[in-house]
């Protein structure tokens, strides 16, 4: 962590795994509080960045599998690393399995992604 920081201020950003960069002019501020705001802002940017390019990912290859079968489901909601797809019921189990399918291969890690699944008539029974 200490080693994110020394860079993210010589640098002046990080990046996630993807490359994306996010610039942290914070780190160079004359105001303790601010530079500590940086500090946590350059240690938090790779992991959590990088989890949502994951997503983001994730979203367009359920997207283009949805279009590819031509299903009436639709991506309706997304939140941090969860997913809400709005389905007719004949077509529950496959729009599972696509989600399942593209959440977990979105792109390939040393450490597995597991996806969890759930159902729900509505949306506050989801979990």
């Amino acid at each position: 962590m200490d080693n994110i920081t020394k860079q993210a201020t010589e640098d002046g950003y990080v990046e996630t795994l993807f490359h994306r960069r996010r610039y942290i002019p914070e780190l160079k501020s004359s105001n303790y509080m601010v530079r500590q705001f940086g500090s946590r802002a350059a240690m938090n940017t790779p992991i959590q960045g990088t989890a949502a390019d994951i997503m983001k990912i994730a979203m367009i290859k359920v997207y283009q599998e949805i279009k590819k079968r031509n299903l009436k489901s639709k991506i309706v909601l997304q939140v941090h690393d969860e997913m809400m797809i709005e389905a007719p019921e004949e077509e529950k189990e496959e729009i599972k399995e696509i989600l399942r399918q593209s959440m977990e291969n979105a792109i390939t890690l040393n450490v597995p992604l597991i996806a969890d699944i759930s159902e729900a008539k509505n949306w506050y029974d989801c979990k």
